[in-house]
């Protein structure tokens, strides 16, 4: 297996584009959540990301990589299905934030593998330009987006926002797809 560069760097820049576009979705998301359910919850993503460090033996190969990333783009695209599908509620407030705990316990992993496998300066310069821009290019959208909707409740933006995320995200699975190839 092997990474096609071109299509990596889509995915980087569709999946930055999803984070900035989701940031502010999240607040509102979070809001019925008590505080001590962040505490539990780093807590646990601690740890589990030790269980995972120590694991890196295995981990650490293309293969393994690509199982990661496409395992926790899966999981932020199921998160958005639920969530377009549920009533909003401190029980899908918790599912949310369960989601994004556990793509965030592959964080370190998978900025590990990627500088094992794509370690060019040239490579990694590019994949944190792009990160950034479309970071920012998702910012920017998402208050664009939110603006236009002022006159709707938070929670009704969020919904709205969710399906511009649901076409981001296949996009980006689609580009983890072709990015990793036999």
């Amino acid at each position: 297996m092997h990474i096609n560069h071109s299509y990596y760097i889509a995915y980087k820049l569709f999946n930055a584009l999803f984070t900035g576009l989701a940031l502010g979705s999240v607040m509102s998301i979070y809001a019925p959540l008590a505080p001590y359910v962040y505490s539990v919850g780093g807590i646990v993503l601690a740890l589990g990301m030790i269980v995972v460090a120590r694991l890196y033996v295995k981990l650490l190969n293309i293969e393994w990589f690509y199982r990661a990333s496409m395992f926790v783009e899966i999981v932020l695209l199921g998160m958005i299905i639920y969530f377009l599908s549920a009533d909003f509620s401190y029980t899908t407030a918790l599912a949310v934030y369960l989601g994004y705990q556990v793509t965030f316990l592959f964080g370190n992993y998978l900025v590990r593998a990627e500088t094992l496998f794509l370690s060019e300066t040239a490579m990694l310069t590019r994949i944190d330009t792009v990160k950034q821009l479309g970071a920012l290019l998702g910012m920017g959208m998402a208050y664009l987006f939110y603006k236009s909707f002022n006159d709707t409740s938070n929670i009704e933006q969020v919904y709205s926002m969710h399906y511009l995320l649901f076409i981001v995200q296949i996009i980006v699975i689609f580009s983890v797809w072709k990015s990793f190839r036999r």
